[in-house]
């Protein structure tokens, strides 16, 4: 069984750059306390901390 993370958006996408919205959608988050268990890879860890004021990692599983 992979390992996951449970991702919560915490923070608006407005007035932010256009790559800090595109990586928001590349997690699948694009409003506000959505969720999301994704694969605990280094390139969802990546995305993760090129934006830690607008998500929050809830949980990790596995």
């Amino acid at each position: 069984m992979a390992k996951t993370i449970v991702v919560k958006q915490i923070g608006s996408p407005i007035r932010r750059p256009a790559e800090q919205r595109a990586t928001l959608i590349g997690l699948g988050l694009n409003k506000m306390h959505r969720t999301r268990e994704l694969e605990d890879t280094p390139s969802v860890r990546g995305m993760v901390n090129k934006i830690p004021h607008l998500v929050e990692i809830i949980e990790e599983r596995g």
